[in-house]
């Protein structure tokens, strides 16, 4: 084994991808990118010139982050959010939620009639449809539930291909919507809501003790332990819900409250997710598949274009929130991690409960409405 496929030395280039992507944002034009974009950009590089592998490749260290570390990361970061902000912030961010769900739905459809997909892909391409329907409303969970139904993972050159793709376009749309919000108030100001007028801020240097460490990690691992087995006995609750509400009961106990280092810790495991999101993008692995890529690219390209004008345009019309419609597209391309990232990115604490409960409802929603799509296009 190579020392680029040894898990330590993978560990340890995320973990100097993580590094820098916070070292830039110590100059005035790396704090207008924000962390969690140079995170994605530089392990992005990484991956692409051959320092480590793609995710796509696998590894243990991928592997953990996607089951371990990004879960207890969102945990713990729920730790020190106020319930008031779900009051303030809830019922907004799901209506922009839906809106982007339909988006999604519509550009699809539109995208199906445009590009014809079914020419390059043949008898899946309604299985595909369904799988970026899926994904581009609740997350990757929804594009593999849809993929195994269907076989499309048996495929490999197009299941490769339509992974790469879904990354390829997902990502940088995720870090326009982290852009966004920052100029679309210049051009167009919005009043915000009234919970982001609270004064709360996301601390930005934070003390830490050993006492409060080992009590942040034995309550995270003991919640996804508990997650897991209410799963087992309840299969169709999924362990991010049961994870999200343990994590909003404890934050609420003053105990809990005081514990010291919780944004420092939470936030990093979400940079590190990010960072491994970014060794995704491998344009290396389209390679021999250029006109099915080519194909898909143009087909996902056009999709969350429309979601975009959707839920921008829409909530514009609205006169919505821009950090609000942000985070809601979050949530929908995304899912749960990217849209804690961005609330954390805008600086938006009112926004992360309601962010990571319409994340959840999109996994909850995706898989159906992408099997309804698939079903229909097919």
């Amino acid at each position: 084994m190579s020392f680029q496929q040894d898990p330590i030395f993978i560990a340890a280039v995320l973990c100097l991808g993580v590094y820098f992507a916070i070292w830039l944002t110590r100059f005035s034009w790396g704090r207008t990118v924000g962390t969690p974009i140079w995170a994605i950009l530089i392990c992005a590089v990484f991956a692409n010139v051959g320092l480590i592998p793609s995710a796509m490749e696998g590894s243990p260290v991928y592997d953990g982050v996607f089951q371990y570390v990004a879960p207890l990361g969102i945990f713990i970061a729920l730790l020190e959010v106020d319930l008031k902000s779900l009051k303030n912030a809830g019922i907004p961010l799901l209506l922009m939620f839906a809106i982007g769900t339909v988006g999604t739905v519509v550009g699809v459809m539109v995208s199906w009639f445009l590009v014809k997909p079914e020419a390059a892909i043949g008898e899946l391409a309604g299985a595909v449809a369904g799988m970026y329907t899926g994904t581009y409303i609740g997350g990757s969970i929804n594009f593999n539930a849809v993929a195994l139904s269907y076989g499309v993972n048996e495929q490999g050159a197009l299941f490769a291909a339509t992974t790469v793709v879904d990354n390829l376009i997902g990502t940088p749309w995720i870090i326009a919507t982290l852009i966004l919000p920052k100029y679309l108030q210049k051009l167009f100001p919005r009043k915000k809501l009234k919970s982001a007028e609270s004064g709360e801020k996301i601390p930005q240097v934070e003390a830490i003790s050993m006492s409060s460490l080992a009590s942040i990690f034995a309550l995270g691992l003991m919640a996804m332990i508990i997650s897991k087995v209410v799963q087992v006995y309840f299969p169709a609750i999924p362990e991010i819900i049961t994870l999200t509400t343990l994590a909003l009961i404890l934050a609420q106990f003053p105990s809990v409250q005081q514990l010291q280092g919780k944004h420092t810790l939470g936030f990093f495991m979400i940079i590190l997710f990010l960072a491994v999101i970014g060794t995704l993008c491998d344009i290396g692995a389209l390679s021999g598949v250029e006109e099915l890529a080519g194909t898909l690219m143009l087909f996902v390209g056009l999709l969350v274009l429309i979601h975009g004008l959707f839920v921008f345009g829409i909530g514009s019309l609205l006169k919505m929130d821009w950090d609000v419609i942000a985070v809601a597209s979050q949530a929908n391309v995304g899912g749960n991690t990217t849209a804690i990232a961005a609330a954390e990115s805008l600086n938006r604490p009112d926004l992360l409960i309601p962010g990571v409960l319409v994340g959840s409802l999109g996994n909850a929603l995706g898989t159906y409405i992408g099997f309804l799509v698939a079903g229909g296009l097919s």
